[in-house]
């Protein structure tokens, strides 16, 4: 049962990301070229949303659905791996018109080619997995 909850809120996601056009390539195109806020509200928005969440569930000390406590890992602070992967990820990102929440959104709406995406981003977690090892966390 939980999993029908998990796939009705993933769908709805899905929408959302659709009518909101953050799936559409032409939005993704815009802010790659300063052109348009849209872009940038939407994802400034989703911050200061997962900024006041994440604060909520450290203060009132929140439980997840099995009831364990929910605890944020420090991560050491690297500017390098902050500065190759955001690259890596935003080239990706300019070059398919697509990141990883509206890649599937956007299979879902008819653009199957999007399905290349979906496979090169596949293959890119799994080279990271073979070279996690040897790259700066």
């Amino acid at each position: 049962m939980k999993a029908v909850k998990f796939i009705l809120i993933g769908i709805l996601f899905g929408i959302i990301l659709y009518k909101s056009e953050a799936a559409s390539w032409y939005r993704i195109y815009e802010m790659f070229q300063f052109r348009s806020f849209h872009m940038y509200g939407m994802i400034g928005t989703a911050l200061a949303t997962a900024i006041i969440i994440v604060q909520i569930i450290k203060r009132k000390q929140i439980k997840d659905s099995n009831g364990m406590q929910i605890a944020f890992q420090a991560k050491d602070k690297s500017i390098t791996r902050y500065l190759i992967g955001g690259t890596i990820f935003g080239l990706g990102w300019a070059l398919s018109g697509a990141c990883p929440g509206p890649m599937f959104a956007l299979i879902g709406s008819g653009y199957l080619t999007l399905g290349i995406v979906l496979i090169f981003a596949i293959l890119g977690t799994w080279i990271y997995g073979l070279l996690r090892h040897k790259l700066p966390h």
